[in-house]
This record gives C-alpha cells, sequence and structure tokens, in this order.
C-alpha cells in the first residue's frame, strides 16, 4: 500500500489510525528514519504485513456498508488540514 501524506506546518506527517493499528504504532512509540532512495520508516518493533492488509480491507469495508457512502472526489479534501485536528 502506497499513501500520499502533506507535510504540516511543524514538519508533522500524521500516520492514519488504520496504518497505526496494522504497524502496532502506539503515542510515544520509535520509528527508524532510513535515507536511501527516499524516506523510509521503519517501527523499532516488526509488525505483521497481513495484519495490516486485513484492517485495511475491514476498515474500507465498513466506510463503504454506510449508507451513502461515496468514494471521495480527489482534491476535495486539500482545502482541509488535519494537523489542525490534532
Amino acid at each position: 500500500m502506497t499513501l500520499k501524506l502533506k507535510v504540516g506546518k511543524k514538519g508533522y506527517v500524521i500516520l492514519p489510525k488504520a496504518i497505526r493499528e496494522a504497524a502496532g504504532i502506539e503515542e510515544g512509540d520509535d520509528l527508524i528514519v532510513s535515507l536511501n532512495d527516499g524516506i523510509k520508516l521503519t517501527p523499532s518493533r516488526k509488525f505483521d504485513k497481513w495484519s495490516f492488509e486485513k484492517i485495511a480491507r475491514n476498515h474500507k469495508a465498513t466506510i463503504f456498508s454506510i449508507k451513502g457512502a461515496k468514494a471521495p472526489d480527489l482534491g476535495k479534501a486539500k482545502e482541509h488540514s488535519l494537523e489542525d485536528e490534532f
């Protein structure tokens, strides 16, 4: 899975809840940052890729099971900043 995340005013990048849960990342945990051909974030402890994929599928199914739910319009949310919510 690949995500596009935006860097906030203070350099923050917000990892979505489904990603944090699947990777077992909790507040205060350490991440390893690697710089090679790009930036790679790795939890300091291992996570189960299959568990992540299962959580992501269930999360998607839950969202689309809501009556009237539809895929978001691309670019529609760019006017909102998640960083301001936290």
